[in-house]
Order: structure tokens, then sequence, then C-alpha cells
């Protein structure tokens, strides 16, 4: 058990101090201050809905100042937000925040945890909340992180009430009183005692807020003082919490370094209240444990630490491990072993990697590599074993003082080696708010550890210590550096559709794009095109070389479309080679900020067919934060030309598109737009088509940007199947060129549309009326005016969601407003 535990601390330190696959020593400052945290024994954790939902500030502090563990549990991994950098949205986003997450904890030092519940968008009370997620299923989960973690004290982010500001905000209040209860009781998930015991927090608190014009505080309420300048951080708690939260770029989160103290104020909740101190009542050291001599070794290490030279800490430190591994509470005692550990292997200066040149690699294949290790303790490092995954080796050898040690060695991969991707993607989510986990073990973590790696068994002054290092790809970036990354598994063949609809046209042929990626010598592969259980053609004879991608057409006849009896269809594609099927397709996520991330996803796209028409033939398109609607209208068959400045400028050339759009949050994202309002109105003026989609409040470029004035609200209606009502049946946009009706609106995701305007000029008429149950009816959902000779409309329905996943309605009624002017 013990060489376990080392085992998975091992991988938690690589993941704090440097990439995640290297073993890499941390800084001395930040020795010291594990070495610190080592004599305090309480643990927080810090619990809200999302991603960006923590107090980065007051995780700082705890860290830094108080040298306790904290922890921060979001429930959701924020799969349901908007994305200012690129088009992923639900689960693609939902990793990109994951990771975005992880990035601000190797800031602020904390812990990352999180739950099976899905972020399946804005909710506006607890009710709508728990008609998607789970209750028992999502306080299951946050028992299972509080009796695996063993917090005494819990900090919730927000309340259980309409002052939260979001339904799944509250939610998480509600969940974390059930699950503080819950913890200690037996009879509560009896399930997860196979593998933790029952667990008591002292207290759960609320931490109190200032969030614009809602003020939760109170003088009466418990306060502390946090945002002091740390010396050994060169800044502030604040200031460090600015750079933490600014790591959610995804979601524009960019956020103030901000010097100075400030005051955090927390409402009791349940549990012993606090007076003093977040930790009265609690155990804050080894002595006030009554555990003896453990104190008093670490303050004899503080008092002795040298900054230059953390290796001299080193015969002091494996003194503390050894009466460490002396003690009776077990859970104490792992804990605190590996924090040691990690300690350790950061005074000797150790790092170590496994590294290959290819970045993918195929189960069951041989691959070369390099094991690279290097000491600078004065203090002798010896490796003594390593494990090569078939092979073991026994080296007895002194890792030299400063010199870098690499031995080479080709590894085969194991023949049933697990495609690379998160476990939380690994298996098709149970349903829209809840992923599947097939290991319950693996519930609350961030992500998990390689599962290929090679072992090493180091010794320090006889005290042995086994390590995992992960099989990585490096290689040097030309502006980025050396780049480590993990080796990615993928399929010997793995397949996608090059675009997500597809528009079946009565008695034509249709060519269907398909990317083949092929990382072995396919023979006489065959390719299926099925819908439900029904084959609907094959194709045979496909040969394709090793490490190619290949993207070839293949073609649907019009009578093969014929056989396809309903208007929207779940297209899948199957490619059978040597006895093999392969159905999924590679998604591969890449930015500046984050490291490589894949999973795969089944090789699916809509087919759309029947009664659907479009005059426009000719668009236009202005940029916004990402979205996949060029890409739609272009396979509808539109010609779809993404704007420069100078073509917006250019009215000549403006005045040849039947149809200008505008992406999603344009006015937030692109700044220039400000200073194309004169050209964009002419264009309207002199005949052209606007369709402008969605902008929200936040950092708008300007104010006034439709052809008449109108106000953006934080308005909504998050119920996807929220009725619609039609205040003028008889406008042109709901009958041309396509009939739209009440089913236009069935089958709608996530939501209706968000940041509805809630005042607007006379000259604006709006076409629909809607609501979420209970509240007032909201009709800024789609505003159509006249201006000149040409047409202006304003929507903030969720086309950007609703097209690329194959709705036929809303593509219905989106060609209308770009056929507008026709």
């Amino acid at each position: 058990m013990f060489k376990r535990l080392i085992l998975i601390f091992i991988l938690g330190f690589s993941v704090f101090y440097g990439s995640a696959q290297q073993v890499r020593s941390a800084k001395s400052a930040e020795i010291f201050r594990e070495i610190k945290t080592l004599k305090h024994v309480p643990k927080v954790l810090y619990l809200a809905a999302h991603p960006d939902d923590e107090n980065t500030g007051l995780l700082s502090w705890l860290i830094n100042q108080q040298n306790v563990e904290t922890g921060y549990l979001s429930l959701t991994r924020g799969d349901g937000g908007q994305n200012l950098l690129g088009t992923e949205q639900g689960a693609a986003l939902g990793l990109i925040r994951t990771h975005e997450l992880l990035e601000a904890r190797k800031l602020d030092g904390a812990q990352q945890f999180f739950t099976r519940a899905i972020d399946f968008g804005f909710s506006k009370n607890t009710d709508d909340t728990f008609k998607q997620w789970d209750a028992d299923s999502i306080t299951a989960d946050v028992v299972w992180v509080i009796r695996k973690f063993r917090p005494d004290v819990i900090i919730c982010r927000f309340p259980p009430t309409a002052a939260a500001g979001h339904g799944q905000h509250a939610a998480s209040a509600m969940v974390a009183e059930k699950a503080f209860k819950a913890a200690a009781d037996k009879t509560m998930f009896p399930n997860q005692l196979k593998y933790v015991d029952v667990w008591q927090p002292k207290r759960l608190l609320w931490n109190t807020f200032r969030f614009g014009s809602t003020n939760t505080t109170a003088e009466n309420q418990f306060k502390v003082t946090v945002g002091q300048y740390d010396a050994q951080l060169g800044m502030g708690y604040g200031e460090l919490a600015g750079l933490s939260r600014s790591l959610h770029k995804s979601q524009g989160a960019g956020t103030q370094s901000v010097a100075g103290v400030r005051t955090e104020y927390f409402s009791h909740v349940l549990g012993v209240p606090a007076k003093e101190s977040l930790f009265d009542k609690i155990p804050y050291n080894w002595s006030e444990k009554g555990i003896d001599n453990i104190d008093e070794l670490i303050d004899i290490i503080l008092l002795s630490f040298d900054y230059n030279h953390p290796d001299k800490s080193l015969h002091g430190l494996l003194m503390l491990r050894k009466r460490i591994a002396e003690i009776q509470d077990q859970n104490l005692k792992r804990d605190k072993l590996a924090a040691i550990d990690q300690i350790i292997l950061s005074c000797t200066g150790f790092m170590g990697e496994v590294v290959t040149n290819q970045a993918e690699a195929i189960a069951g294949n041989s691959y070369n590599f390099r094991l690279n290790l290097i000491s600078r303790s004065a203090t002798p490092l010896v490796l003594e074993q390593i494990n090569w995954i078939n092979q073991i080796d026994r080296v007895n050898k002194r890792i030299a003082g400063d010199s870098l040690m690499t031995i080479e060695r080709k590894i085969q991969l194991p023949a049933n080696a697990a495609l690379t991707e998160p476990y939380w993607l690994e298996n098709a989510a149970k349903n829209a708010a809840t992923f599947s986990v097939a290991n319950d073990t693996l519930i609350g973590m961030a992500e998990t550890a390689s599962k290929l790696h090679i072992s090493i068994v180091l010794s320090i002054e006889n005290e042995k210590f086994n390590l995992q290092l992960p099989l990585s790809f490096k290689k040097l970036d030309p502006v980025k550096g050396d780049v480590v990354e993990q080796l990615r598994i993928v399929p010997a063949m793995d397949l996608s559709f090059a675009e997500p609809v597809y528009f079946a046209k009565e008695k034509e042929d249709l060519k269907l794009t398909l990317r083949l990626k092929a990382n072995k010598y396919i023979n006489y592969g065959k390719i299926s095109f099925k819908i439900g259980n029904s084959i609907i053609k094959t194709f045979t004879g496909i040969n394709l070389a090793e490490n190619t991608i290949t993207v070839k057409d293949f073609v649907l006849s019009a009578d093969d479309l014929a056989k396809i009896k309903t208007s929207q269809n779940k297209l899948e594609v199957i490619f059978a080679s040597e006895g093999n099927e392969f159905t999924k397709g590679q998604v591969l996520i890449q930015y500046p900020h984050l490291p490589s991330l894949q999973y795969f996803v089944p090789a699916t796209t809509w087919l759309l067919k029947g009664d659907v028409k479009v005059l426009a033939k000719k668009v236009g398109y202005i940029q916004g934060a990402g979205d996949l609607v060029p890409e739609f209208l272009r396979q509808a068959g539109l010609q779809v030309d993404i704007l420069a400045e100078a073509d917006v400028l250019n009215s000549v050339k403006l005045a040849t598109y039947d149809a200008i759009v505008t992406g999603v949050r344009v006015v937030n994202t692109e700044k220039r737009i400000k200073n194309w309002q004169t050209a964009l109105k002419g264009y309207v003026e002199n005949g052209g088509t606007i369709v402008m989609q969605y902008n929200t409040t936040q950092d708008m470029a300007l104010q006034d940007f439709g052809v008449y004035p109108f106000n953006i609200s934080g308005k909504r209606v998050t119920e996807e199947n929220a009725v619609v009502k039609f205040l003028n049946p008889k406008h042109k946009l709901l009958n041309y060129p396509n009939k739209i009706t009440a089913e236009d609106f069935n089958g709608w995701i996530q939501e209706r549309g968000a940041y509805f305007p809630d005042k607007w000029d006379d000259k604006y008429e709006p076409l629909f009326e809607m609501n979420d149950t209970g509240e007032e009816t909201l009709k800024g959902s789609t505003l159509y005016a006249n201006y000149g000779k040409g047409h202006f409309v304003y929507t903030p329905l969720a086309f950007f969601r609703q097209l690329p996943a194959g709705n036929i309605g809303a593509a219905r009624l989106f060609f209308n407003l770009i056929s507008v002017g026709k």
C-alpha cells in the first residue's frame, strides 16, 4: 500500500511543478512552503459549481499564508459555457476548461476535484437545475470527495438561494449541505466504504460576497484578512489570484491583480461555528493532534533551511520521514508521507523523463525512448532499478551530481493499451447532465495519471523511493522551446466527416467528404454508411498508406437517398479492415496555453432532407468569438466568405452579398467593429441584409450597433422546449421561403437564447414571445427592422448551438432570416 501511495504522489508532484510528463523539482521557496505545510494538519475544501467560480484570493491565502492543504471541488467542468477562443462547445469546451483550471491550480497551489455533473447551461433556479441533475448522484460524488480528501472545513462560494444568481450555483450549496451530513453516516452510500472511511468535517461555511449590486456580506459575519504581501512570491495573494483567474482564457476571465489586504466574510451554515479562526476546535499541528516529536523536527528543518542548497535538509527530512511512518493515524500518515517524499525529491534537484520523438503511438508497436535522469544533490541519489514495462533492469548506479544520465531503450507498448482520452469521456454520457464513469474510484479526479509509464526505484541514504515516469513525447518548438507532452495512444485508423451537417436535395446525388487517418497500412478497407440499423451504401477496395491523412469523397446517389424517409437523420460511418471495425474520429484540441488534448467521438454527421429552402446564395461572415455557422451555410450550398476589414470597408464588395452575418459576440471580441458601423449601415440602407447573432454586455466595443437603438439585457430563456408564440404569423420572415410553425422549435438543445434585448426603438418589430416557466414573457429573441432599402435582424436565439446539431427547424428559420432581401 505504501508503495502505491508513493507512485500516486509522484504523478501529482509532476503536475504541480513543471510539465505533467516530467518529474521536476520545485523552487526553493516552494519547497520551504511545503515544509511549513507539513506542520499543519487541517484541510480545507472550497466548493462551487463551475471552473472560475472559486475565490482564488482565498485559496492563495489558505495555501501560501496559512499553509494548509486546500482543494477546490467544481461540480462541473464548465461544458455549457461560452468559448471566446474557438468553436469548441459541450464536452470539448469542458475539457479545455478543466485544463485551464489545472493551469490555475499550478499557480495558487490548490488541488482540483470534480463530480460527474455536466454543465447543461444557465439555469435560473434549483428546481430547473435538479430537473437535469440527479441530486442523489451528485451528492454521492461530493460525499466521495469529502471521504477521500477528508477536509476539516468546507467553504461554499454560493448560498442555496436566488442570491446565488444561477440555479447551478445555488444547487452546489444545497448539495454541500447534504454531503456535509451524509459523509459521516455509514448508511449513506455504503458502497464507498470499501475504499474510504466515513468522515465528519468540523464546519461548513458560506463565503459571502459583493457581486455587482448584490452584497451578501455583513459586519456581524466571521471575517479574515487576506491579500497580504508574500516576499517568497514577490506579490500579494490578491495579485497571485488575479494571475490564476486570468488563466480561464476561454471565458474571457482576465482579472486585475489587486495589491493590498482585503476582508473575506463568512456565514455559518453547519457544524461548529468559527469564532476566532477558520480552524477553531481543529488540531492545527502535530502536537495539538497528540503526536510528539514531529513539530520540533520540522521547526529545526525550517530554521536551518538553505535556499541555495536545499539538499542540506535531506538528512533531517529523512529522519522526519521515518518518524511520520511510525504514527497510527493511517490517513494522516498516507497524506504526509506523500508530501514529504515530494519535498525530499525536490531537495535533490531531481528531474526525470521518458521521451520519444513522436507524438502518437499505436498499442502493441515498439518505439525508441530515452530515459533522462539528473540529480543536483551532494547527498548521493542512487538509481537501483528500472521497470521498462516488459523488462526489469537492476542498475544500482549513482546518478552523478548535476550530470545528465541518459539510457536509451526500445519499448513495446502493451497490445491492450487504451486510447488516450479523459476518463469521463471514454463512455457515452448517461444523459445530458451526467457523465458515465465505469470505474467509480476515479470520480472526483481532475484527470487520471498516464497508464503508460516506466517505474524506477531510487534510494537516498538507503531509503527507497518508487517513481513512475510517464511515456512522453518531446520536441523542440522554435517558439516555445522544449515541449513535453503525453504520448497519445491512437487507433490504427480513425475517421470523421468533414462537416457536421449535410443537406440532401430532391433527386440529386450527395457528396460526403471523409477524413481518413491511417496510422498503419490499410489494405482493401471497406466503408459503410448507416442510419439506425440500415446500411445505406458500402464502398470497398480502399487502400491507405501508413501515417497518412486522406480526404476522400463518397457519393450517395439520389436512389440511395430515396431510402431515407425522415428529415433529420444521424448518419454513421464504419470502416472495416482485416476483421477490425473503426467507428471513431480523433478530436485534437491545441491552444498555446494548454497541453495537446485528445479524445474520440463516434464518426457521425447530420443528414438533413425535406422541405428546406434558402434563397440567399452569397453570404459575408464577420467572425466573432467562434462558431460553426459558416460551415453549416456552406453545406447548404451557399458561398460564404469570411470578411476582413478591407472587405467590410469596401462598399462595392459588400453590395455583392445577399446577406452579412455576424458571429457570436462580435461586439465583444472584434474591437474594430466600431469603425465599421458606417459601412455596415450603408450596406443595409442600400438594400443589403444583416443578421446579427447574440452579444453580451461585457467589454462591448460600442453600445449602438443596430440600425436603430436597442438595449441588451441579461435576460434569457434557458428551457430549450419553452413554448414560442408568433407575434405576427403573417410576417415575411415566418413565411418565406419556409413556412415556420411551432414544430420548427422542437428538438432545440440547451436553451432558446440568451442576452435578449429588453428595450428597443419602435421601428423594430419583435417576431416571437417566449419565457421560462413561471417567468415574464420576453419579446427580444428576434428583432427585425427595415432600414432604407434593406433589412436588419438582431437575434440572440442560440443558432450557433442548433445549426451544427442538425436542427432542421432552426435551419429553416435561419434561412428565412438571410433570405429576407430576396
